[in-house]
């Protein structure tokens, strides 16, 4: 042993000393209660500088571990044997292995502590894959560092053996396949030694070791392989299965940490899409005898994988070794042919296949499929195959991928058609702490059901299952439990159902009524459901006390109690039975209505049931308070009823017609125009609304000024006792605004004819009609001979409907040639003066262009409209004092070609 430093301990209770103060220890500090306090100040330092340290090398970096060993001889009454430690990491994570380590040695007969050795590093390696298969899209990087953690150990025999354990604190984060929410989980890797019983020789054994390649690619929702295969020197027979991964036994720290003795926790799976022995899901599985885990692989993520292998001796397992590894699953596509092994057809006769590969470097499919007679019913080259087949029974389909290319591939997978397979169950039992029974009813027309597993929805335990048949379970807590069957038969065939029941602290009892009348010496049914047993009390005057619908004839107000018993769970609830030997019947005071509308009549009493007449004037005859409607004075008679005793009154209802209101014809009017309204009504008094558009609104005939259309509504009152106004409505409708134009001022030269037009009416007339041609047209030539400032005409034109609007243009006249003014000046400071710079055309048909020019030539404004001008910016920009060039062409209204330009200053 002389690779090994051996564990120190407390002696007084034998338990391990934390490896700090084991290290303080190796350098030679032995403080005492007594010693000397410089250096317990040095001690307390070195040890709060450690504790920041072993903080600071937590191994949330390992990915994975196993434990192996050999046996190399037997002296001095020990076994000897040469262990190792694997551990593993990703390249490039940045972080440390743990150094040393720690291994604790227990004895399996009591799980006692045998030591805790503390080991360092023997070496280390590298291994990556370097070339990855052309096959497969976007491959991921696959590469470990390797630790080896190698030491000698001598043990004395023992009946039950040995476990080697070392714990790492904590797993890499976000492991996909455990619960979410749970963090910093540790791992514990161990290795067991066999004991001398009941194989004598089961101390001279050599582990199982996993020598599978750990190089592996595997691409999400592909088929993958993963070997862990082992090999044993002994030849023993090898076993393997997925079991659960284990959690450390203790947080903090680093990896130098002792693990608690056996048995160790397993870390919790996100259940249940994962489990121990289904942790990449139920399309993975691990073949027993190969130790080859295989199957579909879940969505990327990382997730965690344990393989166990027993070594079995004559028949007996001897030990049992674990390799624990976090596999990265990639976003990365493989071309293959990938199908499930199986497929289940078990509700109908229609199948759709997909090859589960979507890797974009397979360009062709080649489906068939098979019957079993070997002979194929259908061919496809899809990516996809869809089949209905004709009979049950068992089929094969394959798949060739990229025949006669690169990444060619094929498969074949069973198609077992088995239809009518369907899942059920019922139950009886409702309280919590009793016997809830559950039955399965489940259908399978071509095989026999054979498997069942139930999950009876108790979130507060994880023993609410059971794998019989017809269970019971006791529901420990109520509330809605939502029950899981699962079932198979001996087709293959598996499904699920789901069904919520509900769990109550007492049976479900339900009352038709809880509180009734009844006449003197008359019967009645009481009425109660629920499942169990009924039993009515107290025992007078009552018929069939054991039912949940005994008869019952009390001489008094009783109060009846029933009682529920369904298999010891009980409930209890009571029926107040008034008896009266009268009914109380107050009917309202006789009333008037308005002629025409409906009134709700209303009484006060005790009464059961109603009959009002005459039935054909009320909305319901059978209610205490019906709604009734009538033209003429009537009587209306009611009878309220118990049992056997009735009362009689009746309420008159008197209709008074409504007052008469009249507010005339709809009109129309023009806009921006009063109307007066002529309202009448055999009232004696009336208001119009909206009283704001009128003169009065108290007369029959207000002047109505509506800016807009507009709805009137005359409301009469009169004293005759109908409450309510008449009311009548008259629509003013407001007709839109003209829009008459009689065009744009204009200036002329005289001899100059202008042609005016108007818009906006059918008709028109000018004023005044001097120099016009015609003044009763829309478009009147004006021809002037002599200059003038100005002349203004007024345009009145006339619409369709009769109204009448105006407007005005004004004409300058100047005796001149055709010409365009411009100004030599403008001050665009905006005072609202001569701001803008622009041409005035007199004699000119049309202007072709209006442009400025800075002294370098460069056109700044351009236009064609007369009138229109610049403001003494550019691009937004105001410029400064100087002068601009301006050219104008034209045509003047004879035709001729008119061109002028010059100069302006624009002054701020």
């Amino acid at each position: 042993m002389a690779d090994v430093e051996k564990g120190v301990f407390d002696r007084a209770t034998t338990a391990p000393i934390h490896p700090l103060l084991y290290y303080l220890y190796r350098q030679g500090y032995q403080p005492s209660i007594a010693g000397n306090q410089t250096v317990m100040k040095r001690l307390v330092h070195i040890f709060i500088l450690l504790t920041v340290f072993s903080f600071a090398a937590r191994a949330s970096h390992i990915t994975g571990g196993e434990m192996y060993y050999t046996f190399t001889g037997f002296s001095n009454g020990m076994y000897q044997y040469n262990v190792t430690l694997k551990l593993f990491q990703r390249c490039g994570s940045g972080r440390q292995f743990p150094n040393p380590a720690i291994i604790s040695i227990f004895d399996k007969t009591n799980n006692a502590r045998i030591n805790d050795l503390t080991i360092s590093i023997s070496n280390t390696e590298t291994i990556s894959i370097t070339n990855p298969d052309p096959c497969i899209t976007n491959p991921p990087t696959v590469c470990y560092d390797v630790a080896y953690y190698s030491f000698t150990v001598s043990l004395p025999g023992s009946a039950a053996g040995y476990v080697m354990a070392s714990q790492v604190n904590y797993r890499i984060a976000g492991i996909n396949n455990l619960t979410p929410g749970y963090n910093n989980i540790g791992a514990t890797y161990t290795a067991e030694i066999p004991g001398n019983s009941p194989i004598s020789n089961g101390p001279e054994n050599n582990s199982a070791t996993f020598n599978g390649n750990d190089l592996v690619i595997v691409c999400a929702n592909n088929n993958f392989t993963y070997s862990f295969a082992a090999q044993d020197a002994d030849g023993d027979q090898l076993l393997y299965s997925f079991c659960g991964a284990y959690a450390s036994t203790s947080g903090g720290g680093g990896g130098a940490v002792p693990t608690n003795p056996p048995p160790y926790p397993e870390v919790p799976y996100a259940f249940p899409d994962f489990t121990d022995t289904a942790p990449l899901g139920n399309a993975v599985l691990v073949n027993p005898t190969t130790g080859l885990v295989t199957g579909i692989a879940p969505p990327q993520g990382i997730y965690v994988i344990t393989v166990c292998v027993d070594e079995i001796r004559n028949g007996v397992v001897i030990a049992r070794q674990r390799k624990d590894v976090q596999i990265n699953i990639a976003d990365c596509s493989i071309a293959s042919a990938s199908l499930l092994p199986e497929y289940f057809l078990c509700k109908d006769f229609t199948t759709t296949i997909a090859n589960q590969s979507q890797s974009p470097l397979i360009i062709s499919y080649d489906w068939e499929i098979k019957d079993n007679t070997n002979a194929v019913i259908v061919t496809g080259t899809a990516p996809s195959i869809t089949h209905t087949f004709s009979a049950a029974g068992i089929y094969t389909v394959k798949l060739v991928i990229n025949r006669n290319q690169p990444c060619s591939d094929s498969t074949t997978a069973l198609i077992k058609v088995f239809p009518g397979f369907v899942p059920d169950f019922s139950s009886t039992g409702i309280c919590v702490t009793k016997p809830t029974l559950f039955t399965d009813q489940t259908l399978s027309v071509y095989g026999i059901v054979n498997a069942w597993t139930w999950d009876f929805g108790e979130t507060s335990t994880l023993t609410d299952n059971s794998i019989i048949q017809n269970p019971a379970y006791s529901y420990p807590l109520s509330g809605i439990k939502n029950v899981r069957l699962i079932v198979t038969d001996t087709k293959g065939c598996r499904d699920t159902v789901y069904k919520d029941i509900t769990i109550l602290d007492k049976p479900l009892l339900t009352l038709g009524f809880t509180d009734t009348l009844i006449c003197v010496n008359d019967y009645l049914m009481l009425q109660a459901s629920g499942n169990g047993n009924f039993s009515w009390s107290p025992p007078v005057n009552i018929i069939n006390a054991n039912t949940a619908t005994p008869i019952v004839s009390p001489a008094a107000t009783t109060t009846y109690f029933v009682d529920l018993d369904d298999n010891g769970c009980r409930n209890r609830d009571s029926v107040k039975v008034r008896v009266v030997s009268f009914v109380s019947l107050q009917t309202m005071n006789d009333t008037i209505i308005c002629k025409g509308d409906t009134i709700r009549l209303s009484v006060i009493s005790d009464g059961l049931q109603y009959a009002w007449t005459p039935a054909v004037q009320i909305i319901d005859p059978l209610v205490q308070n019906p709604f009734v409607f009538t033209n003429s004075l009537t009587d209306y008679e009611v009878t309220a009823i118990i049992g056997g005793c009735s009362a009689t009154d009746k309420i008159r209802v008197t209709p008074i017609p409504y007052p008469v209101a009249n507010a005339g014809a709809d009109v129309e009017i023009c806009y921006n125009s009063p109307v007066q309204l002529n309202g009448s009504t055999d009232g004696n008094s009336w208001i119009w609304a909206p009283a704001n558009l009128l003169n009065d609104a108290r007369i029959l005939n207000p002047l109505s000024y509506p800016p807009r259309t507009t709805n009137y509504i005359l409301s009469a009152y009169d004293t005759k006792g109908c409450p309510k106004p008449g009311r009548d409505t008259i629509q003013v409708t407001v007709l839109p605004k003209m829009k008459v134009s009689a065009g744009r001022d204009t200036a002329v030269v005289t001899g100059q004819p202008l042609q005016l037009n108007a818009h906006g009416g059918i008709a028109y007339t000018w004023y005044p009609a001097v120099h016009l041609s015609a003044d009763n047209i829309p478009d009147p030539i004006a021809m002037f001979t002599n200059p003038t400032a100005s002349i203004q005409y007024k345009l009145v034109a006339f619409s369709e409907e009769g109204c009448r609007d105006s407007a005005y243009i004004t004409i300058k006249v100047y005796k001149t040639l055709p010409t365009v003014f411009v100004p030599s000046g403008f001050t665009p400071n905006n005072d609202g003066k001569n701001d803008v710079l622009r041409p005035i055309a007199v004699g000119i048909k049309h202007i072709d262009y209006f442009n400025i020019y800075n002294r370098w030539g460069q056109l700044l404004f351009s236009t064609q409209i007369n009138g229109a001008g610049w403001d003494g910016k550019i691009n937004g920009q105001p410029q400064a004092t100087g002068t601009f060039v301006w050219m104008v062409k034209a045509t003047d209204y004879t035709g001729a070609a008119y061109f002028q330009k010059g100069v302006v200053s624009l002054i701020r």
